[in-house]
């Protein structure tokens, strides 16, 4: 999911480079959209494994 997010945040680097506004915006939207989606996992991941109380690192 972060290996997703950081493509689409290259992509829009690029396209904001070589002129396309449009293409840049939507790729950057994806991007932001897809590194939320990754901390929401992320945190949930974390909270399901304190309330097992398995070790958190």
């Amino acid at each position: 999911m972060l290996g997703w997010a950081l493509a689409f945040f290259i992509l829009a680097l690029v396209a904001g480079y070589l002129g396309f506004v449009g293409l840049a915006g939507i790729a950057a939207s994806i991007a932001k959209i897809l590194f939320l989606i990754f901390l929401a996992l992320l945190v949930i991941s974390f909270v399901v494994r304190a309330v097992r109380g398995q070790d958190v690192t």
